[in-house]
């Protein structure tokens, strides 16, 4: 993993981010969703993660809108990670994850959602999301649907419905 550099993704990565997502899921669905996320989210942040100018791995960050009760509270969704098969396992994964969720810090964004593994998301202070009254549109399983607060008291007051854009 220390010959794995991150950085933020370029117009030129796109075709290997493609690549990425389709081997890493076994299937085109989550590249689809990369690519309409980078044409429509707005802010969008992908982050690729290179092995001598291979992308081995990539990570999106785009905003949702939790629908609290008092007001809409634009956060920010995690989604899609991936990781080619052969550098699964290695702490590319990890690297994408405590990169983005810095990118987000200094970008002051102060909530984070993810759909993901609950085994590997709260190493990076996820939690899971319905316990602090977060529900979601569509609706995803309590033990995935997790959220970190990067400021924290954020969530203080704030409980209701993420929705996730027709893209997801």
């Amino acid at each position: 993993m220390n010959t794995v550099e991150i950085g933020p993704e370029r117009a030129a990565d796109v075709a290997a981010i493609r690549t990425v997502h389709t081997e890493a899921f076994g299937r085109p669905d989550e590249a689809g969703l990369v690519d309409r996320l980078r044409e429509r989210a707005r802010p969008y942040v992908g982050l690729v993660a290179a092995d001598g100018g291979e992308i081995v791995g990539h990570i999106v960050f785009t905003p949702v809108t939790l629908h609290c009760y008092q007001a809409p509270y634009t956060i920010t969704a995690l989604a899609p990670l991936a990781v080619r098969p052969a550098w699964q396992r290695r702490g590319v994964g990890a690297a994408l994850v405590r990169e983005g969720l810095a990118a987000c810090r200094a970008a002051e964004r102060d909530v984070v959602v993810v759909v993901g593994h609950p085994a590997f998301y709260p190493r990076f202070g996820f939690v899971r999301a319905r316990p602090l009254g977060l529900m979601s549109e569509p609706e995803f399983s309590d033990d995935a649907f997790m959220v970190a607060e990067l400021t924290p008291g954020a969530l203080r007051g704030r409980r209701g419905v993420v929705l996730y854009s027709a893209d997801f």
